[in-house]
This record gives structure tokens, sequence and C-alpha cells, in this order.
């Protein structure tokens, strides 16, 4: 066990948290000090949110990149320059000051003009971000998420507004907000220039969308300017993602075909609706929502495209927001028609305890165990029972919450994981039968 594990342990939650950012903001000045505030260098497009922040911070970054400009990453999935991305290992969204700071400085001396910094409650509210030169923040939606570190929504929401706040003192000072969300103007108020989209809402919407089960097509519209847009990654979300890269772009200054050039560009991003084919008659797809928002989405884009059986296999992280897990069960419920709940990172939790919490949310939407709801507790199992209850071309598996994370957590430490990987040996596995 770490030291700070150790530490969090010894003293009460609250008292903690309160003296956790000073601990951090401290480490973060000797960092960006000791590594010459290479941010200076830099032009910082900062992406936060509940959900869609990795897709929509890897389709800015792509969209720039295929511009020509040089531009860098720094997401959940993985960071580096241009197409040279590295896997991220860490189950961490914004990486220490150090390692934030030495990744800035790496990029600052490879001649990167701007970057793109997926960025988390975590990363505002304990300071690591402090001395990055944000001047575009992007808010793609705020949800209920990470309440067992900030406590109440009011404070995962101020964490989060954090962002807008210091993208108003540098360059361009301009902010980016999903018009559909309830708690956009939480997020515009601080900053002087700003600008909305929605795909029904706002000053850059969506219209004639064709949801197809292999990406999406529509006509980008604000004002007397129109994109004709294609997301290669399925599903109504990633319209709205598209919007916020889209709206980057205008600011600037890119041409309408290198919007368009841009958004159609990216073909995918690990774990983000990956589709999984090694000649099976039925469908896969590797998402990782994990949030009651991100499978409202996720589900409602997945249930009209399916017209056979819909089949979800997930299941809730340990020591993370517990009032997500029934949440989550009921979602599953009401959209999928049959739920197979297992291990996604149960840390020290009581794994057991988490699947019935999840499990009592699916029977409230009348799924029965061992009918229509299964608990198998461990993944690889799981998966392999989920793909043996599809039966032709018209089913869709579902693996939901781990997507690109290359370990899983349980309470004897992590492991070696790979969910695609797990899926494709599996599927092998059942063909040979």
């Amino acid at each position: 066990m770490g030291f700070r594990k150790i530490v969090k342990k010894m003293i009460p939650t609250g008292v903690f948290q309160a003296i956790e950012p000073t601990g951090h903001l401290v480490e973060a000045v000797i960092m960006t000090t000791k590594y010459g505030f290479p941010g200076r260098k830099l032009k910082v497009i900062g992406v936060t949110g509940t959900n869609g922040k990795t897709t929509t911070s890897f389709m800015i970054h792509t969209m720039l990149h295929n511009a020509g400009i040089k531009s860098a990453l720094i997401t959940t999935v993985g960071y580096g320059i241009g197409d040279d991305i590295i896997h991220q290992k860490q189950h961490i969204t914004s990486p220490k000051a150090g390692v934030l700071q030495q990744r800035l400085k790496s990029f600052a001396e490879a001649g990167v003009e701007w970057v793109v910094l997926e960025t988390s409650s975590h990363g505002l509210a304990q300071n690591r971000v402090w001395g990055v030169p944000y001047q575009i923040a992007v808010m793609t939606n705020i949800t209920h998420d990470h309440l067992e570190y900030h406590g109440t929504f009011e404070r995962y929401l101020e964490a989060k507004t954090k962002l807008f706040k210091i993208a108003n003192k540098h360059g361009l000072k301009f902010g980016i907000a999903n018009a559909e969300d309830p708690n956009s103007d939480a997020f515009l108020k601080y900053v002087d220039n700003k600008t909305t989209y929605g795909i029904r809402k706002g000053e850059l919407q969506a219209q004639n969308v064709d949801l197809k089960a292999n990406g999406t097509t529509y006509t980008a519209v604000t004002g007397d300017d129109h994109y004709e847009i294609t997301v290669n990654i399925p599903g109504e979300f990633n319209v709205s993602n598209s919007l916020a890269a889209i709206a980057v772009g205008r600011k600037l200054g890119l041409t309408k075909q290198q919007v368009e050039r841009g958004i159609a560009a990216l073909k995918t991003v690990e774990g983000r609706m990956n589709l999984i084919d090694v000649g099976q008659n039925f469908n896969v797809i590797v998402d990782f929502a994990s949030t009651p928002d991100g499978f409202q989405k996720f589900f409602e884009s997945m249930r009209p495209l399916v017209k056979g059986k819909l089949i979800a296999v997930f299941g809730s992280a340990g020591r993370r927001d517990e009032s997500k897990r029934a949440e989550q069960g009921s979602i599953a419920g009401k959209y999928a028609d049959i739920v197979v709940l297992t291990e996604e990172d149960d840390r020290d939790d009581d794994g057991v305890a988490i699947l019935n919490q999840i499990a009592g949310g699916a029977t409230k939407q009348g799924k029965k165990e061992n009918t229509d709801m299964f608990i198998v507790h461990n993944r690889e199992e799981a998966i392999g029972f989920a793909l043996t209850l599809a039966k032709d071309d018209n089913d869709t598996v579902v693996l939901l919450g781990k997507g690109h994370e290359k370990t899983i957590e349980r309470a004897d430490g992590e492991y070696p994981w790979d969910e695609t990987g797990a899926v494709k040996a599996a599927l092998e596995s059942l063909l040979k039968r």
C-alpha cells in the first residue's frame, strides 16, 4: 500500500480532502518550475465533462493534425504528438503534475503548437494542472459522477467549472459548452468569449442526422455556414462530441474543408464504440461507458439499431460512487434484453455486494436472475458466457466499463487486462466449437 493510501486511511475523509489539494498545489508549483513553465511555449485546449471527454479530445487533435497544425494530445487513453500516440496504462485522466509538466516540456521541445488536454475534475480540484495556460475550454456534459471523492454534485460542478476560470486568464479566453446540458451557464459565465453547441439546441446544431451501426452523417449548421460531417464512431452522443470539435475548429479559423476532413479522419478511439469482428454471425461492441448518463446515451443510441437481442455485460467499480450502481442496473435492465453482471474493478470492495446493488436496479425493470439477468463475477467467464447467448446476426453483445484499460483491479492488486483481446479470444474459442 502506497504512502498516500496509508495517510488517507489514518485520517478522516473530510480532513484528507481538505488538505490534499494543498499538497498537490505545492507539487505542481515545484514541478512546473523545475521544467521551466513549458506551458508558456504552448497553446492549450482543455476538454472537461462527465462523458465524451476522450472522444472529443481525439476529434479535436485529429482535426488539427489533419489540417497541418502540429498538435499533441493527453487523454485517458493515450498521449503523444500527431499520429504517434502512446498508450496510457494508468487508470487516470489528468496525470500527476510532474508527469504532466514533463510531457508538456517534451511537446514544446518538439515544436508543438497546440495541445489538447483532457482534464478531469480530480485534476482540477487537486491543482494538478496549475501552471497550464488553457486558452480554450470545452465542456461536454455534466452529470453525477465521482461523488465518492467530491462529496456533493455541487462540489463536483465547482471543480469542473475551474477549467473555464483558468481559460479566461490566457490568450483566446474562449469557452465552448453543450447548450443541451442544464449546467452550461455555470461554465460560460466565467469566460469573456463563448459559443454553444448541441444537436437540437445551441449556436451550432446538427441537422439531417443519419444514425447507422458503423457511424453517422449529418449537417452542422451555424448561421449561413453548413458543414457536411461524417463521424466514423457510432452513437448520437458522438454527434454531440463532434459538434464540440467543430466549434474549436471554427474558433481557430480552419476552413470548411479542413473541418469536414478532420472529423472524418478519426476512424476509431480505443475502447469507444469499438466493433469486434473475428467472423462471428452477430455483433460485438466494446465501450467505456460507466456512468448512468453514459449508459443512458449508449443504450438510447444502440437500442434502435439492434433488431434482435441486446445483451449487455458490465459491472461497477469498487471504491467509487456507490449511488450509480443501481442506476446502471436499472438503465441496462430497461433497454437490454439480457444483462450479465460481472466485475469491473472491485479493488478491495466486496464484489458480490457490488453486483447485488446493480442487480437491484435491474430487478426493478423486471429482470429475473438466471432468466434474463445473470451474475458471473469473473469478467473473462462472463464475456465467454454472454457470447454464447447471441444466436444470429440480429443480436448484439455490448461490453461496458473497461474499454481501453489494460489492468483490472482486484483486492490483491492489479492484473493485466485487455477487453478487446479477451473478447476476441472468447469469440475464436466459440467459433471452434
